[in-house]
């Protein structure tokens, strides 16, 4: 079959679309089997907290591969793997929905892992070297919403789906999603030459593969109410000696898995560090919110479930402005005004109870939502607004690996924010968590997403400007053809 985009997309848009809906479905896969866990341990006789391996296996494998993609993707070409990366998953998919052991469930997530570590960051490179700057706004909020709507919607789908079909469904509904995601990849994806000179750094992927691994470990340690704290120093420990080797390697080798010459550019930097804050303070909110809902105010889970989806809808209004307000103001405004209404809406959030009018609950998930998806735009596209061409490749793949690693941390920071909560507050009884120890949870992160908004004081007002320049009125030879 012959797939050619409209002709009112240019190819730039088209592949955007594409990379948008694989970033839905690896992110989805990360969290649609939360509320299906009961089911799924019946189904394989072990208890449901044991099912939390196949949760940690996938981020583990994902933080581990995602360094390699970009070696992967310039070593081959960023069609073949991109296809190859889609073709793993979906297979995997249909392994994860046949598993009748919890060994073979285990082992299905990890190859389900590798290839939403390769699929991901190469599809986000393949927008940037299709996409002219000037239209790098609308294909980079193109692909940030999927991203903020998989992590919201994939418990509730989860849940519908185990409740009225069978959790199987869960992982069969990826094979048509990724035999259409197949078939357009074969016709959009450019190709690439591929960079045979290139070096494998077999060190520098041992190293900085292992120091991912071990942060996402040392984060699920530190969310178990079980886990000495012992063991999670030993692990943290050893954690940032791994890192601080791998900088190192990075910085001495001629061909590092690890490019860090982008961090050299300070609208880059600010995206990694800042943004790493940011992404860890909104991602945390889904965490705190249902257990809110549900243990400090007594509702369901289906209706702490509708509570949190006005974020998504907050998402979804916000995208066809983001554009908008992008063009017309420097990322600097952007960031400082946006960055500050967020901090603020996270420390409202300390203020709910079980009295607080639905309205205005949802009024401030609403708002949320609106922040999250502008901020998430604003960083995703000054990251690779000054970035040059020959860096782009190792930009995106240290962008890609600090992106799932500071969202997974954020599920870490809202778990240990309760913890430390729950030292200063009173003793509560088995299952239960006081009000007052969410409220505090909420000051502390809200905290962290200040941290986003010193870190812009410094950025120069100019920053991003390649991007925000309006596109030439000359009409090009696509749009006559």
């Amino acid at each position: 079959m012959n797939v050619r985009p409209p002709k009112s997309l240019s190819r730039g848009t088209a592949v955007a679309l594409l990379v948008a809906g694989a970033i839905f479905m690896e992110n989805l896969d990360g969290t649609v089997i939360l509320t299906a866990l009961p089911q799924m341990a019946k189904s394989f006789q072990v208890q449901p907290l044991d099912l939390n391996i196949g949760v940690s296996a996938y981020l583990l494998t994902l933080a581990a591969l995602i360094p390699v993609s970009g070696w992967i993707a310039d070593r081959f070409g960023i069609r073949r793997v991109f296809a190859a990366a889609i073709v793993l998953f979906t297979a995997a998919s249909v392994l994860c929905g046949l598993c009748h052991t919890l060994p073979m469930f285990m082992l299905a997530r990890i190859l389900q892992g590798f290839g939403g570590a390769m699929m991901v960051p190469v599809g986000r490179l393949a927008v940037l070297r299709t996409t002219e700057k000037h239209e790098l706004i609308n294909a980079i909020a193109t692909i940030t919403w999927p991203g903020l709507a998989a992590p919201l919607l994939g418990p509730p789908l989860g849940g519908f789906i185990a409740t009225y079909f069978s959790w199987h469904w869960i992982f069969f509904l990826n094979v048509p999603l990724g035999l259409g995601a197949l078939l357009f990849a074969l016709r959009l994806m450019p190709q690439g030459e591929p960079e045979r000179g290139k070096p494998f750094d077999g060190i520098g992927f041992l190293l900085t593969g292992s120091a991912c691994f071990a942060l996402i470990y040392g984060l699920e340690l530190m969310s178990r109410q079980q886990s000495s704290r012992r063991t999670i120093g030993w692990t943290l420990l050893a954690t940032a000696a791994i890192w601080l080797v791998a900088t190192l390697h990075a910085r001495r080798h001629a061909h590092p898995m690890l490019d860090l010459r982008a961090l050299a550019i300070r609208s880059y930097r600010l995206t990694i560090w800042g943004g790493s804050f940011f992404r860890m303070a909104t991602s945390s909110i889904p965490f705190l919110l249902p257990l809110l809902f549900q243990i400090g105010f007594g509702l369901n889970a289906f209706s702490s479930g509708l509570l949190v989806l006005a974020v998504f809808a907050g998402n979804i209004v916000m995208k066809p402005l983001t554009t908008l307000i992008l063009r017309r103001f420097p990322f600097r405004n952007v960031l400082l005004v946006n960055g500050t209404v967020n901090a603020l809406i996270i420390f409202g959030c300390a203020l709910l109870g079980p009295t607080t009018p639905i309205p205005t609950i949802v009024a401030l998930l609403f708002a949320s939502g609106l922040t999250r998806s502008m901020q998430y735009s604003a960083l995703n596209t000054l990251a690779f607004a000054d970035v040059p061409e020959g860096w782009m490749s190792g930009a995106n793949t240290l962008f890609n690996m600090t992106q799932q690693l500071s969202m997974a941390m954020g599920i870490a920071l809202g778990a240990v924010a309760l913890r430390i909560a729950g030292l200063w507050g009173p003793r509560a009884a088995s299952g239960t968590i006081p009000i007052g120890n969410f409220h505090a949870a909420f000051l502390m992160i809200g905290a962290v997403a200040v941290l986003v908004v010193l870190d812009t004081l410094g950025l120069d007002p100019s920053a991003g400007d390649t991007v925000r320049r309006p596109r030439s009125l000359a009409v090009t030879t696509e749009e006559t053809a």
